[in-house]
C-alpha cells in the first residue's frame, strides 16, 4: 500500500483517463448510427488494419530514431567530438522547425510515396528530443562521480556504461517518450503520401464531410498517444535506478 502511495500521480491517473475516454467512445460507438461509408471504415476488420499500420509506422520510426539519436548523443558528449554538438543539434532541429506535412511531401520527390517515405520523414521529425535529452542527461551527471569511477580504475567505456548512462536514464527515456507521442500524432499525416494510418479516417471524414468518422479518428489517435505515453512512463520508472529521480 505504501509503495502505491509513493507512485507518481501520472502513473495511476493517466490510465484512468484512458479508461474513461475509451469507455465513453465505446458507448458512443454502440449507440450511434453510421452511414455505409462510416461503417466500412470503422468496421473491426478495417479498423484493426488501420490501427496496426499506425502502430507499425510509429514503432519502426521510433526504433530507428533511438538507434541513431542515442549513440550520436553519447558520441557528442565525448571530449573528441564535443565541438560538433552545436552543429548536430542545429541540423536535428531542422526537422522540428520544418512543417511536418511539408517535410513528408518533400521526401516523396526523393523516395516516392508509401510506408518507407513516411518512416524517413518521421525519423527526421522526431530525432531532436532524444538527441537533446541524451546530451543533457549525460552532461548533468556529476563530474565528481565520473572522476571517482575513473579513480577506482574504471575505463572510459566502463564509466559510461556503469555510471553515466544509468544516471542519465530518466532524462533519456523522457526524450524517448516525447518522441513517441510526437510520432503517434505526426504519423496521421502519412496518409497524404500514401501510407495507411489513423490519419486515413480523419482525412476521409474531412473530405466526405463525415463528422463521426473524423471524431473517431481523432479519439483513436488521442487514445493511442495516451497509452504509449503511459507505457513509456512505466518503462522509465522501472529503468530508473533507485535513488535517482
Amino acid at each position: 500500500m505504501n509503495r502505491l502511495r509513493r507512485l507518481p500521480i501520472d502513473v495511476w491517473f493517466e490510465p484512468l483517463i484512458i479508461v474513461v475516454i475509451g469507455v465513453g467512445y465505446l458507448l458512443w460507438y454502440r449507440s450511434t448510427t453510421f452511414t455505409p461509408t462510416e461503417q466500412a471504415s470503422l468496421g473491426w476488420a478495417n479498423l484493426q488494419t488501420t490501427i496496426g499500420e499506425h502502430i507499425r509506422l510509429t514503432v519502426v520510426a521510433t526504433l530507428i530514431v533511438v538507434a541513431v539519436a542515442i549513440p550520436l548523443g553519447i558520441a557528442l558528449t565525448r571530449p573528441a567530438l564535443k565541438r560538433f554538438e552545436p552543429v548536430a543539434v542545429n541540423i536535428a532541429n531542422i526537422g522540428q522547425a520544418a512543417p511536418a506535412v511539408g517535410l513528408l511531401v518533400l521526401f516523396t520527390f526523393w523516395l516516392g510515396t508509401g510506408f518507407r517515405t513516411a518512416v524517413v520523414g518521421l525519423v527526421v521529425y522526431a530525432i531532436l528530443p532524444i538527441l537533446q535529452n541524451t546530451i543533457v542527461g549525460l552532461r548533468q551527471v556529476d563530474q565528481r562521480t565520473i572522476e571517482a569511477a575513473r579513480g577506482i580504475g574504471f575505463s572510459g567505456a566502463r564509466t559510461l556504461v556503469q555510471v553515466e548512462l544509468p544516471l542519465a536514464v530518466p532524462v533519456i527515456l523522457n526524450g524517448v517518450r516525447t518522441a513517441l507521442v510526437i510520432l503517434v500524432g505526426t504519423a496521421t499525416l502519412s496518409t497524404f503520401i500514401g501510407a495507411t494510418s489513423l490519419g486515413t479516417l480523419i482525412t476521409t471524414g474531412v473530405t466526405l464531410f463525415l463528422p463521426k468518422l473524423l471524431i473517431s479518428g481523432a479519439i483513436l489517435v488521442g487514445l493511442l498517444a495516451l497509452i504509449i505515453d503511459w507505457l513509456g512512463r512505466l518503462v522509465e520508472l522501472a529503468a530508473t535506478p533507485r535513488g535517482v529521480s
